[in-house]
Formats: structure tokens, sequence, C-alpha cells
């Protein structure tokens, strides 16, 4: 069994990553740390956890194998550089602290889907953004195929979940409801990493994203709507896209268009094409929960320790 220690414990990701992780087949979840919430039960924050015995409580390092680190963006660099783990012990970060190759150092940025192998042998795995997972996924195929345009266009909607669990006047339930809003439009912090992504995959440094992200009032999900120009046919651009991913078991490239519901509480990635002229439309949804975090996480988890990446997470979507 993989012993597991999640720090930062008590927020959305972790709550999800706890979810998973007490039904995966291989995994015992030793310790969930949480200042806050330090000798109480787990399910005093994840209510639906109930039937867990677990209580929040400081991480024996030298009693696990693998550390995921659930802390807001920015703490998880500092938390490992205060506390001393193991070289024995693996390491997966959800924040941003580490995936941009400047700030790096050991870690391997978590896309299977491009780094599949280097995950594998890895120590230390950065998790990807949720947007960045939808963005990337759509786009991978034609970068690796070296007909990604220099200009791409994206609007991506997300639900309440992703803006983590302090709501701020902006992601209150009030607001969002029935409400739709964009925010950090040209500038969101993924586009680092989607940049260095498609680069890695064979995209021109230059590549220029134009993103729009919006505020869905839904809780859960992400739909990823990208526009690029291109002289492929529909059915060329669906055969990169089908042999891109044959080899990869949580993308699906359907025939007919896709929507949340298809993959909301489950792993996968449903990707749909279609073209009209040269404008082609790739249309990408996850669960920003899970594809789109813990999920991801633990697919990764899996291939560092030698597993098939589909162990626990063969869930099913919930679509009514």
């Amino acid at each position: 069994m993989i012993r597991v220690g999640i720090a930062g414990g008590a927020g959305y990701v972790a709550g999800e990553l706890l979810r998973v992780l007490i039904n995966h087949p291989e995994a015992e979840v030793k310790y969930i740390q949480s200042e806050s919430h330090k000798g109480e039960p787990i399910y005093s924050v994840h209510s639906d956890l109930l039937y867990c015995d677990l209580q929040f409580a400081d991480i024996d390092f030298n009693d696990i194998d693998v550390l995921f680190v659930c802390m807001g963006h920015g703490n998880s660099a500092k938390f490992l550089s205060e506390n001393t783990v193991p070289q024995s012990v693996k390491i997966i970060d959800m924040s941003n602290d580490f995936r941009l190759k400047a700030d790096a150092g050991e870690f391997v940025y978590g896309a299977p889907e491009l780094n599949r192998e280097q995950i594998r042998g890895a120590r230390c795995v950065a998790n990807p953004g949720c947007f960045a997972t939808s963005i990337n996924l759509a786009l991978l195929p034609l970068a690796a195929a070296g007909i990604l345009p220099q200009e791409v266009t994206v609007t991506g909607i997300t639900g309440s979940t992703g803006a983590g669990q302090k709501p701020t006047p902006d992601t209150h339930f009030s607001n969002r409801s029935a409400n739709l809003s964009n925010y950090k439009v040209f500038t969101h912090q993924h586009l680092g990493e989607i940049g260095e992504t498609l680069v890695a995959a064979g995209a021109a440094e230059d590549t220029d994203i134009a993103f729009v992200p919006v505020r869905g009032c839904h809780t859960r999900g992400i739909m990823s709507d990208v526009v690029v120009r291109l002289d492929e046919s529909l059915e060329q651009i669906t055969e990169i896209f089908k042999r891109y991913y044959a080899e990869h078991p949580f993308v699906c490239v359907s025939d007919k268009p896709v929507y949340m519901k298809q993959v909301v509480n489950t792993n996968y990635c449903f990707i749909s094409l279609q073209k009209s002229g040269r404008k082609l439309l790739v249309t990408a949804v996850v669960d920003n929960m899970m594809k789109g975090a813990s999920g991801q996480a633990v697919q990764n988890m899996n291939l560092m320790f030698g597993l098939d990446e589909m162990t626990g997470l063969r869930l099913k979507a919930n679509y009514f």
C-alpha cells in the first residue's frame, strides 16, 4: 500500500483528493494536516466523509511514501522549505509554485498526456492548473503535429469550486448564481504554464493565446472553447487528435459536441471538433476538481508508483 500524507487538508482540492484516495485500492491515507483544524475529525470540514475516522494531524514524513501539498499558491514552496521531507518520499504539489521552468527545480510538470515517461521516473511532480489542463489538452495534438497557428483564441468557463473555499465578493454564491462574468482577461496565471507546455510539444515560442476566463454559475466543471484557423480538413484534424490520444485513456475525442455533465465527477477530458471554412473550434470539457486537480494528481501518483494510471479513477459521471 502507498502511504499518503496530505498537507493543507481543509480545502476543496484536499477534500476531493481524500474522496478518491480513501477508495483507492493501493493507497492508505495516513495523515491529513491542517493548522486551523488540528485534532478535529476530518468530517468537521468535509462533512460528507462522516464514515471516515481520520483526524487532522501533523505529518510524520518518515511514515509516508507520497506527500500531496494542497496549499494556496505561494504557500507550497514555503511549507517545503520549512519541513524536511526525506528523499524517499515522493511529492505532488497542487499549487502553481513549481509549474514554470524557472521555479521547477526537480519538479516535473505533471501533464501525463505530454510527460508520462518523465512522471514515471520523477520524485517531485507539479500538478497542472485546471484551465491549463483543459486548454493544453485542446491544443497539444496541433502543437505536436506542427500545425498550431501563432494566434489562438480561448473562452473558458469554470465552476465556483475553482475559486477555492473562501468566498470573496466576486466568487460568493449570491453573486455567481444566475450570473456570468469574466476575469483576468488576457492575464490569467495559467497562461505561463500553457505556453511552456505547448512549446515543449512543438509549438512556436511566439504562440499568442488570447484567453478570456469566465465565472460560471455552476459548481464544478470547465468548458474551454478554443478557436484557431487551419487549412487542414476536419477529417485530417480529427485523425491527428485521435492518433495523439490513442494511448492516453483519460482523453476521449467525440464525433459529436461535448458538454460538462459528461465528465463531472470523473477524471476524463472529452474533446469535440467543429470546422467552418478555415475556422476550427476545439471544445474541451473537464471537471476542474478531478482532471483539473485531484484526479490528475492521483493519476500522477499511479504513474510514479508503477501502477496502471487508471487505478482508483474509474469513476462514473453524475449525468442527471
